[in-house]
């Protein structure tokens, strides 16, 4: 009897190609549309509208049935909710980690599970194992493109039935892909910017949600060196938009080192990136995929943002779900509210939430 999957449609070009490829491989292939934000542009046009007539365009070329839900409240509450109150703390979050697990894998399966959904399948670029009831979050062959990071926090029930038919190619290929079967969206740029909230002018959207409270700007010597327009607006390691001038005589750039809440002083360094960097972290919320492993303390690998190398790293659990890791060289620009995602030669380990550095 023929399966039946639904693919998560985004108008984009992955999402595009893993329709195509399921339908290929004989199974049922239903596209399913998520609009999760509700907003106009300054042109009074609906920004999600363009997305979604890609996905009538491909899933017609495809011939296959499509659907649109809207989660636009679930978005609000369990994921740009978390984005303001991480912000307002003084942190940098990753929404995308968050949409994935209380959007894309949660309402959203739920919702095709009642459509009658045999699989869910999205176009990450990541692969994954289904063997005996445990389902492990494996890399995809791209490298450059490979999105587990983005899935670091699923649990095996989100990850149950779960097909990524993207794992083995890479971003030429789908394109090529694409091309070769006269899909519309074949050429489309690569969404960018915040989970589906997508690019714009950061400053000038936080604004619209939080106030900015301007405050100085400080070397870590205690010299006042200009002007920030929020602690919200920069995040460690930055160089860009700080307005600052080069020092008569030296060398280097200017970068954000460190930031004081309580005093709303944002500190900087000029040419020296030595405060950048760190020997470990600490991390709260640690999802481990499948499962916590027997040992307290091990060895693996590790990213601290997306676009990161992998680091070796010792790790020692502090709890069930706290970690403190040991970075085997000293790394630069490690920022609370980013996640510490762990890997093996294969597969996505799982990650958490990164509250500290020491």
């Amino acid at each position: 009897m023929q399966k039946t999957v639904i693919v998560g449609m985004s108008g984009g070009v992955d999402s595009s190609v893993a329709a195509l490829l399921l339908k290929q491989q004989g199974y049922r292939v239903v596209g399913l549309f998520m609009q999760n934000w509700e907003e106009t542009d300054p042109n009074g046009a609906c920004t999600a509208e363009a997305d979604f007539a890609d996905v009538e365009r491909v899933c017609g070329l495809l011939d296959i049935p499509y659907y649109t839900v809207n989660f636009a409240k679930e978005y609000l509450d369990r994921v740009f909710s978390y984005f303001l109150a991480e912000y307002q703390a003084g942190r940098t979050p990753n929404p995308d980690v968050l949409c994935n697990r209380e959007i894309k894998f949660g309402p959203f399966k739920d919702y095709a599970k009642k459509l009658g959904a045999d699989y869910v399948a999205t176009g990450h670029y990541c692969g994954i194992s289904h063997e005996n009831g445990v389902h492990r979050l494996l890399k995809a062959r791209d490298a450059n493109k490979d999105q587990t990071y983005f899935l670091n926090q699923l649990s095996q029930d989100q990850l149950d039935g779960v097909l990524f038919p993207l794992a083995g190619l890479d971003k030429p290929q789908v394109r090529a892909l694409a091309e070769e079967y006269g899909l519309s969206t074949a050429k489309k740029k690569d969404s960018t910017g915040i989970c589906f909230i997508g690019e714009r002018n950061f400053r000038r959207f936080l604004q619209t949600y939080l106030p900015a409270q301007r405050g100085k700007i400080k070397t870590l010597g205690g010299e006042t060196v200009g002007e920030h327009l929020g602690l919200m607006y920069y995040t460690l390691g930055q160089r860009r938009g700080l307005d600052l001038g080069g020092r008569k005589g030296e060398a280097g750039r200017w970068f954000v080192v460190k930031k004081d809440l309580e005093q709303n002083v944002l500190y900087v360094s000029h040419g020296d990136e030595a405060p950048l960097y760190s020997n470990g972290c600490t991390v709260e919320g640690m999802n481990f995929i499948p499962f916590p492993p027997e040992a307290k303390e091990f060895s693996c690998k590790a990213k601290f943002r997306y676009r990161q190398g992998e680091q070796g790293v010792r790790v020692q659990r502090m709890g069930d779900t706290a970690l403190k890791i040991f970075f085997d060289e000293p790394q630069r620009a490690v920022t609370e509210g980013q996640y510490a995602v762990l890997y093996d030669e294969t597969q996505c380990l799982g990650g958490g939430v990164i509250t500290g550095t020491f």
